[in-house]
């Protein structure tokens, strides 16, 4: 028998330093994104159902366990320009960076506490391209994988992390690739940014099986993603057996998304996010990744967030 979510609150991290990340006026992650998809739940009259969590920073010492020292140091004496290309700072990026982070931290531990079982993290800049040494496509720090750092650190062992962004997410595989505590699953458009996640890699050493990655070509549309979602990822969460999932929820998989060519509709966003929801026992914590078109972009957070209440 699965968990009962029913009467169960859905946690949500949001805060309005995310909207003080500045970037150029031709970049694509701009803080309309969010506040587009704010407003759709709050006109939906899902705002008022959520658990709003409280703001958190986290620390050098959390995202330490991830990333360098000499590339932490970088971030925090650059001030503001460019940190790789199409990656910047503003004056507030990295007050920004460490708060998205500390979203997901607050969200682990409000489950390790019992409060929700299910939590989406309204975050930017996005994490899932920042490599141990190295910022890149759009990201400063790695979300995602500070979280599984922290949860481990409290007492969540085995964690399980589904990246449906429509670009492979290489920072978090290359961080957990010789890891064999957390699983890496993406799945991601063949032959685009940043040309990585090919279907031979599956880790290394210790961690050699606990990465898989699914390339996904352009024109796929909702039956090619229900077969990945509904067929092979419950099967390798179920061997895997986590104590919580992370998902790196991108949103450009949309077929109205101008970065990408994969062609996902509100329903298929929909049936892959149940299908999650339902492949595990374990918490669930969704944090936002990519998502251009501001319509879509905020369909798909509304519906999300109405599987996630369910």
């Amino acid at each position: 028998m699965r968990y009962n979510t029913k009467m169960k609150p859905v946690g949500f991290a949001f805060s309005d330093i995310f909207l003080r990340h500045e970037t150029p006026p031709w970049h694509p992650d701009r803080p309309e994104r969010l506040i587009a998809a704010i407003d759709e739940l709050k006109r939906a009259g899902l705002w008022d159902k959520l658990k709003h969590l409280s703001s958190r920073r986290a620390t050098w010492e959390d995202i330490a366990r991830v990333h360098d020292s000499s590339y932490i140091e970088r971030v925090k004496t650059l001030g503001t320009g460019a940190l790789e290309e199409e990656t910047f700072l503003s004056e507030h990026s990295l007050e920004a960076a460490c708060f998205a982070a500390g979203s997901l931290l607050e969200a682990i531990d409000c489950a390790k506490n019992g409060e929700f079982r299910r939590a989406f993290c309204a975050v930017r800049p996005p994490g899932h391209h920042a490599e141990t040494s190295r910022g890149m496509g759009f990201c400063i720090f790695n979300n995602v994988a500070i979280a599984a750092r922290y949860a481990q650190t409290i007492g969540y062992r085995k964690v399980f992390i589904i990246d449906f962004d429509v670009h492979h997410g290489n920072g978090t595989q290359q961080i957990f690739e010789d890891d064999n505590t957390v699983f890496f699953f993406s799945s991601h458009q063949a032959n685009l940014y940043p040309a990585s996640g090919y279907e031979h890699e599956r880790g290394k050493d210790a961690g050699t099986g606990f990465t898989y990655n699914v390339l996904m070509q352009p024109g796929s549309g909702d039956r090619d993603y229900l077969e990945i979602y509904e067929s092979i990822l419950p099967p390798l969460m179920k061997r895997f057996f986590p104590d919580l999932v992370l998902v790196s929820a991108g949103y450009d998989i949309h077929a109205a998304d101008p970065l990408a060519a994969v062609r996902v509709s509100n329903e298929g966003i929909r049936a892959m996010v149940a299908s999650i929801l339902h492949s595990t026992y374990a918490p669930v914590v969704f944090v936002l990744e990519g998502g251009y078109h501001f319509p879509s972009l905020s369909d798909s957070v509304r519906i999300t967030i109405r599987e996630m209440l369910r």
